[in-house]
Parts: C-alpha cells; structure tokens; sequence
C-alpha cells in the first residue's frame, strides 16, 4: 500500500525509460528518478513533514516520491499565496524542512518566524544538491494509514484547514482513476500544466504506476499555445484542467486553427464547467473529456464522468457530474439528516477510502466535516434514479430571495448561453425587502456589449421570473484562486462595498 511502490515498480520494469521531461527535453529516466528519491529519503526523518512552495517542476516528483520513501509526508503548499498566508499554513503544519523555489524562497524566509528560517532549502541550490549526496536508503514501505500527503484547503472562506490523507487514501484514488477514468502505459504521457500541488499533482501517482512520462511546461504553467506544442511533441498526451483552461485552450486553438495533435485525454474538475462550454470544447476536441468531482478531503473522487457520458447531446447528463466513482457512496441528505429520494436536492455526502482521516489539529473541524462515517461536503444537489449527481451550488452559495431557494449556477448556465456572455459569476446580495437578490457578473465576449434588457429577455426565455438577476455587473474579469474556482466572497466584497458607498 506504500505510494513509493508505484515508482518501485516503474524503475525496475523501465529504468532507461522516459519519466520526467521539461519540456521537450528528457530530464531523469525511472531509474535516474527512483535513485534521487532514495538517496533524498536517507536524509528525512520517518514520520516527519515536509514542505514544498514551489511553481510546477520537475523537482516536486523526486521530493514526492522521496518523502514517501522515508515514511513522511509532503506538505504541497499554493504557491500564489501571499508569504504571510504560506506561513499560517507551515505554522500549522510544522515541517521539518521546507522547500522552496527560488522565486519563492526569499520572501518566505521574511515571512517566517526566526526559528523556522533556517529550515527553508532553495530547488536547485547547492544546499538542495548536499540532500542527495549520501547512499540511497533502504525502503521500510510505510503502513497503509501512515500520513502522506497534507492538502491544505484553498482558504477562500477563512483560514486553511489541512486535510489528512494517508497512503491508503492516495491508493484508492489512483486505482479508481485507472479503473474509471483513464488507461495508461508507457506510450502516454501527463502534461502538468494545472497545479502541481492540487490537482494536476495527484495525478502523479496513477501515471508513475503505469510508466507514464511526466511534462512539466518549460513555462512551469499553463500556457494554451505552449500546451499545443507539447502535446504535438509526447505521445498520448493527457492532463488535468480546470474548467477556466479548458476555455482558454478552446479560444487559442479555434484563433490559431492549430489543434494538439497527440491529445490523448483532458480530465477536467475544480469548478462547474458549463453545458454550453462543454459543448464548444467537444466540437473543438471531439470525445477526449472525462470529468471529476471531489474535494481536497476525497481527493479528485466523489463522482465522475467517463469519456462515452460524453457521448450525448442530453443537457441533464452533460449538465451533471456523473455517478459515484469506484468504492465511493454517495447520498443526499436534508437539514435533519435524514436521506433524500431521487432529484430531491441536499447536502451531498460521501463514504469511501479516499476519504480523509480528518483535519490536522482541528478536531472541532473534524467532527463538523466528518458524521458516522460520511464526509459531509457542504456541497448542495441531488440525485437522479440512475444516479448522475447534478450538482446545484455550496451550501453557503444558495440565494434565498422572498423564501424561495435559487441556485446560482440554473441562473449562470441560462446567461451563458447568451452569445455577448463570456463568463458569469451570480451571488445573492442583502435585500431589506426580499432578503437577498441575485446580482450577476458579467464579462462581455470579445467585441460585445450585452446590456441589461437583452440578457433580461434572455433569462426570461429559459427560467423562472423570480430566479432573474435584479441587477448586473459587467466586468473586464472574475476574481479567481489558483485553482480556477471564482472567488464570490470577493464579489460579495465587491458589493457590500458598493453599497455602503451608495449610503
């Protein structure tokens, strides 16, 4: 149950082969890769944390694999944070060594306490290069609950919470995505352009079990035009992208008329991806999607969506996020928690083995997230007789205007169907009379100017009156995280501010 098996394995079938490139430049083979993580293992102390802030690099792979070697756990810290908020996270976390980029690295070390300072070690310095100057250590695989990875939550809301995922947790998600998902071999590869300390890193593990090469972009991000040559470069190329890159990859393809020519599979989750993108992204891409649904505390797996789901004009499937993954349960509870029956919509709640232990020093947290065995998700939607889950919004996101519920994402996929819309965000904003009324964001498509009546008409043409925005906001952007995700406590920031200007 040990994650350092997947590696093991993969240095002693192919130790020559292709695992790790920059670009279009092989830089380690599995052999090369497996012997840094051991020699890296020998100098870490079991049952230790270790950090990493770092922009994607071919580095995150060996300090991965080496803190699973030496029975400890990697601690992949957002990089876009402030170093004041990186630091809450260490704090909390209290690693034994602290890795860092060299962009990084400076302004965290202002950052941190005194005492912490000496603890960061920059990639790729001299200092990093002493850490693998010793004999590989001898592996004593770590126990199937032994701690692995500490994902820290995103923050959005309040101070991150580090959810605790053991090996037994990453195993289970790596195998439900080789049985659900995708199938590999030595012939496919993993373009990391997605985050390599959330989602596009815990795609590592299912990818190193089946000899899978790992790219990291030369630009260490996502870059549309960039990921269109790499995919013309390595074979089967496959990636995880939020919803947000997978448009962006759409406009520079359809701009360009330059198609990735190796695509072999795009996974995409982190945020809804909307009926009438989905469809523009298939017309461009044809059949190569498949869809997640989960959270940093069931990793990358709650539902799912395979490639043939795909297969359909059916707005109610394209619309959903498709059906309990391999060893997961899923249900829909009300406010009692008591069961839901079908298209009945709730709390969704799930129970499996890639659920988390709990939160690092946060019993309170803990007992809130996790009841009788099921990870309460905060999340709102319902499921159908065939089981496709279709989710409505967090709990926290819901608009409830004259005692009637509204989901937010009913109103945005009405709106983004309207061709001057490029993107929308809906919340709820305080309303003395209603008690809130949905306020929208708009970001016009390129060369338009939709105005308030047009889009008006339009929602009356396809919701219900009492679900249309009583106000809209055109603007150049939407505030969003690392991850993709809108950020609606900023635009409710943005509002409560407009409102006491108003005043």
């Amino acid at each position: 149950m040990s994650l350092f098996s997947l590696l093991e394995r993969s240095a002693r079938r192919w130790p020559d082969g292709t695992a790790v490139c920059v670009g279009e430049r092989q830089h380690q083979t599995w052999g090369e890769l497996s012997q840094r993580a051991l020699r890296l293992a020998g100098r870490l102390a079991s049952g230790s944390r270790i950090a990493v802030a770092s922009e994607n690099a071919p580095e995150f792979l060996e300090l991965m694999f080496g803190t699973w070697a030496a029975r400890a756990a990697i601690v992949p810290i957002n990089y876009k944070l402030h170093a004041l908020e990186m630091a809450q996270v260490l704090e909390d976390a209290d690693p034994a060594l602290i890795f860092a980029s060299p962009g990084l690295a400076p302004a965290l070390r202002l950052a941190l306490p005194a005492g912490a300072v000496s603890r960061v070690v920059e990639i790729g310095s001299a200092a990093y290069e002493s850490l693998f100057d010793t004999a590989p250590a001898t592996v004593t695989h770590a126990e199937p609950e032994t701690l692995a990875w500490l994902f820290y939550t995103s923050g959005t809301t309040g101070r991150s919470k580090g959810a605790m995922l053991s090996h037994r947790n990453l195993m289970a998600m790596t195998l439900a995505h080789l049985a659900d998902l995708e199938q590999l071999d030595v012939n496919a590869s993993q373009v990391h352009a997605a985050p390599m300390s959330h989602g596009s890193g815990l795609y590592i593990p299912a990818s190193v079990a089946c000899g899978a090469r790992q790219v990291v972009p030369a630009s260490r991000g996502f870059d549309p035009d960039e990921f269109v040559a790499l995919c013309s470069v390595h074979p089967g190329c496959g990636a995880f992208l939020a919803p947000t890159m997978v448009q962006r990859l759409r406009l520079a393809v359809e701009a360009s008329g330059r198609k990735p020519r190796n695509l072999r599979s795009i996974v995409y989750g982190g945020g809804p991806m909307y009926v009438e993108e989905l469809r523009k992204s298939l017309a461009v891409f044809g059949p190569v999607f498949a869809q997640i649904y989960g959270q940093g505390e069931s990793p990358m797996t709650i539902t799912g969506m395979t490639r043939a789901d795909h297969e359909t004009d059916d707005v109610q499937v394209l619309g959903s996020v498709g059906s309990a993954r391999t060893g997961m349960v899923v249900r829909i509870l009300d406010e009692q928690g008591r069961p839901l029956g079908p298209s009945e919509i709730g709390e969704i709640v799930c129970r499996g083995d890639t659920v988390m232990s709990g939160y690092w020093n946060n019993p309170d947290g803990t007992a809130e997230a996790l009841k009788d065995g099921w990870l309460h998700t905060g999340d709102m939607g319902m499921l159908d007789s065939q089981g496709l889950l279709t989710l409505r919004d967090r709990s926290k996101d819901v608009v409830i205007s004259g005692g009637s519920n509204i989901y937010p994402r009913e109103v945005e996929e009405a709106l983004l169907t309207h061709a001057d819309v490029a993107e929308i965000a809906v919340i709820g904003e305080p309303d003395e009379e209603w008690g809130e009324v949905v306020v929208a964001f708009v970001v016009p498509a390129p060369g338009s100017a939709p105005n308030t009546a047009s889009l008006d008409a339009h929602c009356l043409e396809r919701i219900a009156r009492f679900k249309r925005p009583k106000r809209y906001v055109f603007v150049d952007r939407l505030p969003k995280n690392n991850y993709g995700k809108v950020l609606k406590r900023e635009l409710r920031q943005q509002c409560a501010r407009s409102s006491r200007e108003a005043s």
